[in-house]
C-alpha cells in the first residue's frame, strides 16, 4: 500500500532552513529554529511574530538587552508562555495578517507579517553603516542580521502578535524600539575606536 501523501525528502527542508538562515547571525539563526519548533509544538499553524519575540528572547542577550530588565522581562516572558494556554488560543485557527492585504499563505511556515519582518531585518542590516567584510577578530556588523534587526522590524508594525503581547506587558514598543537604535550607535562608535 502507497502512502497518499509522498514524503518530502529530508535535504529539502534541511536546504530550505538554510536557505531561509542565509544572512543572520549565529544568534538570529538559532532563534528562528527555535520560533520554528515553538509554533510546531504549540500546534500553530504558522509561525508569527510573538513566537519569534520568544525565541529572540530565548536566545539572545542583545534582543534582551533592549528592554528594562528583570521585572520587566519577567513580566513579557509570562505573557508570552501564556500564549499557549490563554489569550493566545484565539490566534491557532488564524493567521497573522495586517489586514491591509488579502491574507496569502507563505510557503517558508511564517504568518505574512513573520515573513516580512525577516525580509525587513535582513534589509535593515544591509543599510546599516559599518563593515561589511569581516575583519580578523572583528565581527561584520553592516551586513548579517541580527537579532535586535528582527526585534526593531518586529515591532515596526503596530499589527504584529508581538506588539499585542507587549501592550499586554505594559511594555512601549518605541522605547524598546530606541534602546535598540542606542545600541546600535555604540556598536558603531566602538567599530570607529577600532
Amino acid at each position: 500500500m502507497q502512502p497518499r501523501i509522498p514524503r518530502q525528502p529530508v535535504r529539502d527542508h534541511a536546504f530550505r532552513a538554510m536557505e531561509d538562515d542565509a544572512g543572520l547571525s549565529a544568534e538570529l539563526a538559532a532563534a528562528v529554529d527555535g520560533a520554528r519548533r515553538r509554533a510546531v509544538r504549540d500546534g500553530d499553524r504558522q509561525i508569527d511574530t510573538a513566537h519569534l519575540l520568544h525565541s529572540l528572547l530565548e536566545n539572545d542577550p542583545e534582543v534582551r538587552a533592549a528592554f528594562d530588565g528583570g521585572p520587566q522581562l519577567a513580566r513579557l516572558f509570562g505573557y508570552l508562555v501564556q500564549r499557549s494556554i490563554g489569550y493566545g488560543l484565539r490566534w491557532q485557527g488564524g493567521v497573522e495578517d495586517s489586514g491591509a492585504v488579502p491574507v496569502v499563505t507563505t510557503v517558508d511556515g511564517f504568518s505574512p507579517l513573520a515573513s516580512t519582518a525577516l525580509r525587513h531585518a535582513r534589509v535593515r542590516a544591509a543599510a546599516r553603516p559599518g563593515p561589511h567584510t569581516p575583519d580578523v577578530g572583528r565581527p561584520a556588523y553592516g551586513d548579517i542580521a541580527r537579532g535586535v534587526d528582527l526585534l526593531a522590524a518586529v515591532l515596526a508594525d503596530p499589527q504584529t502578535r508581538a506588539v499585542e503581547v507587549l501592550g499586554r506587558a505594559g511594555i512601549d514598543p518605541l522605547v524598546v524600539c530606541a534602546r535598540i537604535e542606542d545600541g546600535l550607535a555604540g556598536h558603531a562608535e566602538e567599530d570607529d575606536a577600532l
